[in-house]
């Protein structure tokens, strides 16, 4: 009898089929959207000198970060008054093409494009600023069809700027949307028709995920005021958990521990570990563990944690979007914290070969040891200007960008 940790690895493959090489990054937080990366050998301490630089082009404003499949690095920004998704060879950073989806974006909390694209069957799926669903051809930059999805759904698109990093699964693209009953909605990869919606209330800023739940895979939105699950194929809503933020500011992807979901926000709200289960043809939702409040121990402003090995590392933001932010692990089962590095700063980060891969707002690459006995250090050395995109790593190299270039480095 095949064990059931590896059967859910099937029906997941199964339900991601056409997924592109281990060598890619192909969309938000990488192949399993989950920050972590399968890759092996890289180093273990910066160079003197820091990472070696293989190439640095010049780039446009915008939060969108960068993805990586078929020798092509992808992302997107405001450039000569358009939102453009600009690609370049992965290998050298010459530009191949530039496809303008929308005038320029314009925001009071930073202007560009947010929604980070995702390459699948050789197509491109970003999401504008304002709302604005599109497919681009991954060879040519050719617009296969956009979408206006609030205009579709007669909905306000989020005061801070539509976020939401499209989801393929199944033949169609899933992103949040926000409103009565269309907080999250999913279109035809091929056409960009409705496939169906789920949910009410905000779209939030978070991206939809595809966890395995209780052997069955689904999709997991966390939007402005709940998490929800969804069936893949029909949009079914299956559970929900309501998990409401100041301003809708849901921003952190929820993360997949086992058969559980762990998720977290800022603006002071906290986190919780759920356990979902089937009981007899519907499911439950439980609380593992939660804390909620001022005294949290994990309180993700915008930055997903990662999980590895039984412990879970990530940002925790002190006050409402203050500027006191602590590096800290958890142990996940129970959420006991088991340490600290105080007043690290904001940043991001992503787990690889035992080692996290911290980008700090400051344009600086921290190493460190993913381990449980306590911060360690391995390097860090300052690499671009302020960002809050996390390292998309990819066949051994690391690409980061901020609101002037783009840089890639060799990890190995």
């Amino acid at each position: 009898m095949i064990q059931r940790d590896v059967l859910s690895a099937l029906i997941l493959s199964l339900v991601m089929a056409g997924q592109l090489s281990a060598a890619d990054w192909p969309q938000f937080l990488g192949p399993d959207r989950n920050g972590t990366s399968s890759e092996t050998g890289l180093m273990d301490k910066f160079p003197q000198d820091g990472p070696e630089v293989v190439w640095r082009v010049s780039g446009g404003i915008g939060m969108s970060a960068v993805v990586i499949a078929d020798g092509m690095a992808l992302t997107c920004w405001n450039g000569r008054g358009k939102q453009l998704l600009s690609a370049l060879d992965a290998k050298t950073g010459k530009p191949l093409w530039e496809a303008a989806l929308a005038d320029a974006y314009r925001n009071a909390m930073g202007d560009g494009p947010r929604a980070t694209p995702t390459i699948q069957d050789g197509v491109v799926y970003t999401l504008t600023g304002e709302g604005v669903l599109c497919a681009v051809e991954l060879k040519s930059g050719r617009l296969i069809w956009q979408v206006d999805a609030p205009e579709q759904f007669e909905t306000e698109p989020s005061e801070y700027g539509m976020s939401s990093s499209p989801l393929v699964v199944g033949g169609q693209v899933v992103v949040h949307v926000g409103g009565k009953d269309t907080a999250v909605a999913a279109f035809d990869a091929k056409t960009g028709k409705p496939a169906w919606t789920a949910g009410r209330g905000p779209a939030g800023y978070a991206s939809p995920a595809l966890l395995v739940i209780d052997g069955s895979p689904q999709i997991v939105s966390l939007t402005g005021h709940a998490v929800i699950g969804i069936a893949p194929q029909t949009g079914k809503t299956v559970w929900s958990y309501p998990f409401k933020t100041d301003y809708a500011c849901n921003t952190a992807n929820p993360v997949g521990v086992n058969r559980d979901v762990f998720i977290s926000a800022g603006e002071n709200h906290g986190c919780a570990l759920l356990t979902i289960r089937n009981q007899n043809g519907a499911e439950s939702v439980a609380e593992r563990w939660k804390s909620l409040g001022g005294g949290s121990v994990m309180r993700n402003e915008w930055q997903t944690s990662v999980v590895v090995d039984g412990y879970l590392y990530g940002f925790d933001n002190v006050g409402a979007a203050g500027p006191v932010t602590n590096l800290r692990c958890l142990k996940v089962a129970t959420g006991e914290p088991v340490w600290q590095k105080s007043r690290f700063g904001k940043g991001n980060l992503v787990l690889a070969d035992g080692k996290l891969w911290i980008t700090t707002m400051d344009g600086e690459l921290v190493l460190a040891k993913a381990t449980p006995d306590g911060y360690q250090e391995l390097g860090r050395s300052p690499l671009l200007g302020e960002t809050r995109q996390t390292l998309s790593i990819a066949d051994g190299l690391g690409y980061l960008r901020d609101n002037r270039e783009v840089v890639c480095i060799k990890l190995k």
